[in-house]
């Protein structure tokens, strides 16, 4: 439908929100509209398939400047922007959390260049959460991205 799917997260228990974050297939900007029309295609589906047994919520949201990484593609996208990332287990040196520059990603491992200078491999599938960091630089990316769209 022309979307891709950034991240979904349940938050709370009792009534649950869905939180889903996208963007446009063709990396333009993403709209109030496009949340409006993610959230009207996403809320007939999952009415359907009623995949929570509670009330919920649904919220739907760009990703965001300072935005999550999850996809291979957003490694690659915002290579030389400062990120930090926590994984599931100890990774280099023992740490759970690393802040670095994106050097970018495969299908196995996305690399940051850590503080020490040191470039290191995080396995996809250890990495628990991972975001970039606003930063003046990312922020004009940012902007020219929109504006040149």
């Amino acid at each position: 439908m022309g979307y891709e799917l950034v991240r979904v997260q349940v938050m709370g228990k009792e009534s649950p929100t869905v939180q889903i974050m996208a963007d446009r297939a063709d990396d333009a900007p993403f709209t109030l509209d496009d949340c409006t029309e993610v959230s009207h295609l996403l809320s007939a589906v999952l009415d359907v398939e009623d995949p929570i047994s509670t009330a919920w919520t649904l919220e739907v949201s760009s990703a965001g400047i300072d935005r999550p990484l999850t996809r291979v593609k957003d490694w690659n996208r915002y290579a030389g922007y400062e990120a930090k990332a926590e994984l599931n287990f100890p990774g280099p040196g023992g740490r759970k959390k690393l802040t670095g520059v994106v050097i970018g990603a495969d299908a196995e491992a996305a690399r940051l260049k850590i503080e020490t200078g040191e470039i290191v491999a995080l396995k996809l599938a250890d990495i628990r959460k991972a975001k970039l960091i606003l930063t003046d630089a990312l922020i004009a990316f940012s902007t020219r991205d929109a504006v040149v769209q």
